[in-house]
This record gives C-alpha cells, structure tokens and sequence, in this order.
C-alpha cells in the first residue's frame, strides 16, 4: 500500500466512524455489548488516543532510529482514553476525531520510502524489530479500519 492509499484508507475508516456514530443514541453509544466488551463511546475514545499515539511513535523512531517503540495492553495512556470514555461528551471525541483526520494525513505524508524501511525494535515481544511501515500498515490503517468493524459488531449486538 502506498503512502496516499494508506491516508485514504484512514480517511475513510474515520469518516465511516464518525457518520456512524453521529447516527446513534446517545444510549446505544453508550451501552457495552456484553460486559467484557467496549462500548462504541470506549472505542472512539480509544481511537481518538491511539492514532496519535501511534504517530508520535513514528516520530520518536525517525529523530532516533534504533529507539524501542510500542506498548502493551495495560499502558497508562490507552486505558485513561477508554475510562474517560465515562465522563467526555460524544460531540467532543467525534470533534477531535474530525480534528485527527488532517493531522494524521499530514503526518503521514510526510513518510518516504526511505524512512518506511527504518526498524526498530518494539516493546512487544511478539513484534520483535519491524519497519516504520509496519507502524503504518497495521497500528494506523488496520487498527483505525479494525475499529470500525468493531462498531459494527456492536451494533449487531446491540439494535
């Protein structure tokens, strides 16, 4: 995949978040599927959280090559984005989501080839040492498209 057909594709899972969710009750938003599962609101704080996340890291691997990236399930940042899923408003997350979109494009744009093939090893064992474009590939387009299907399994479960 290409650097544009990577911004398109977050582009479009993004959009297809946003116009979804802004076509719900605030209750079915709100409403986890099953107990051990977010609920929509958790997943666009979530998002919100870790696309920009995400980028930051690309950011810390092209002023350092070599530093350590990544995170695990339990990391500080992710579960404070999904807890304050319980106090945010929904027209706040989906502004900033509105708000991430050009950001994320103009980060990624800024990516050449060059700078997709520099590794670094993550903090997650099970990545080992990837390439900047694995950051890319699966930790910003799969996991923004991946949250939307998620949504979508919510919604299945939930009207």
């Amino acid at each position: 995949m290409t650097i544009q057909e990577s911004i398109q594709s977050v582009e479009k899972s993004l959009d297809q978040i946003i116009e979804t969710v802004e076509g719900l009750s605030e209750e079915i938003i709100r409403k986890n599927p099953v107990p051990e599962e977010w609920s929509i609101m958790q997943i666009i704080c979530h998002v919100e959280e870790a696309l920009p996340y995400w980028l930051a890291e690309i950011d810390n691997i092209k002023a350092a090559p070599g530093t350590e990236w990544g995170r695990h399930f339990t990391h500080g940042g992710r579960l404070a984005a999904v807890d304050a899923a319980e106090t945010r408003t929904v027209s706040d997350v989906l502004a900033k989501l509105k708000e991430i979109k050009p950001f994320v494009s103009e980060k990624l744009a800024e990516l050449d080839e060059a700078t997709l093939a520099v590794e670094s090893p993550s903090r997650n064992p099970n990545f080992g040492t990837k390439p900047i474009s694995f950051i890319v590939d699966h930790l910003i387009v799969e996991h923004a498209s991946k949250h939307f299907g998620q949504i979508q399994r919510n919604l299945s479960k939930l009207q």
